[in-house]
């Protein structure tokens, strides 16, 4: 079988493309797809650089973790991969049947591929983590990134009432209104001019959706619940990612004080059923327009170099086969 694929061979160079030797499918749950779109997530560059909590260490590896792929009978579909598989950035790929959606003809596979990992995170996070009630207000932080921004419209069209977008890039900030936020806080090297802002604009949001975590996460955690009316009112604080830093200092004082859920969202906090049980509803939403997305295609062939070029702000790199 003709394949070739993006291959790591060391977690401190991108990978190559080069001839991979596909596995053949081990049972009936098991096919070959050709692979038409792979988005280049974060999660995608963490998992090839052996960062990932979930990375086994094991070299040589193919990168990726879903896309959309065209079955042997011409049908498309989109998929999560398997760790237990090769990864999906190939020409062709193993997938487990069991964990795709079918995509109808004429879909912007573009657009599934960049959108849905982004979009996922806080599309379950709000329907399976803390399920989100209608009304309910939003604190999106890390709103100015690909999946905050996302956030901020799946946090509108699954009922919020209120959102607040917080991050560091002003000119993406100012753009959040046009996109569902109700108001916006500008993350700024001032703390206590950052964390006043926080007080005034979010400080009795229900929920954080957290894209950052590190201090910017644990300043905001006390100016919120230092400002809240009712401490005993609960702030569901779900962390997804740590673009800030993997590790916080959190006075014990926030978990007795108040009534601060902190809980995470990701591999393990959900399961894969839940996951793939939601993923239906979210192609729906991002094929009708609900949740924009910008995709910059980029031949698969090309992977060396577009792993290596920095991204455009709110564009999402899609390698295409």
């Amino acid at each position: 079988m003709d394949v070739h694929a993006a291959v790591v061979h060391s977690f401190d160079a991108p990978p190559r493309y080069e001839p991979f030797d596909l596995p053949a499918p081990a049972d009936e749950d098991q096919e070959v797809v050709d692979v038409l779109a792979v988005g280049l997530h974060p999660r995608v560059r963490t998992g090839a650089s052996g960062r990932h909590y979930t990375s086994t260490g094991k070299l040589p590896m193919v990168p990726g973790v879903d896309g959309v792929g065209r079955r042997a009978d011409g049908r498309l579909v989109y998929f999560v991969a398997d760790d237990e598989l090769s990864g999906s950035m190939a020409t062709r790929t193993v997938i487990d049947s069991r964990r795709t959606v079918p995509l109808p003809d004429g879909v912007d596979v573009v657009k599934i591929a960049a959108a849905m990992n982004p979009a996922m995170s806080s599309w379950v996070a709000l329907r399976r983590r803390v399920p989100l009630a209608a009304g309910q207000s939003v604190l999106i932080l890390g709103a100015t990134g690909n999946a905050g921004q996302m956030a901020v419209q799946v946090a509108k069209r699954l009922g919020a009432g209120r959102v607040v977008g917080a991050g560091r890039d002003r000119d993406r900030l100012a753009a959040l209104s046009g996109i569902g936020a109700d108001a916006t806080v500008a993350l700024t090297a001032d703390a206590e001019a950052t964390a006043a802002e926080l007080a005034k604009e979010a400080a009795e949001v229900d929920l954080v959706i957290d894209y950052l975590w590190g201090k910017p996460a644990g300043d905001a955690i006390m100016a919120l619940l230092r400002a809240r009316a009712d401490r005993s009112r609960a702030l569901n604080w779900i962390q997804i990612g740590s673009m800030a830093g993997p590790t916080l200092e959190l006075p014990s004082v926030a978990l007795r004080s108040a009534n601060f859920r902190l809980q995470g969202n990701g591999q393990g906090a959900v399961s894969t059923r839940a996951y793939l049980e939601e993923l239906p509803s979210l192609v729906d939403e991002i094929e009708r327009g609900g949740i924009e997305v910008t995709a910059a295609p980029v031949p698969l062939a090309e992977v060396e170099s577009a792993w290596n070029a920095p991204e455009l702000p709110g564009v999402r790199t899609v390698l295409v086969s």
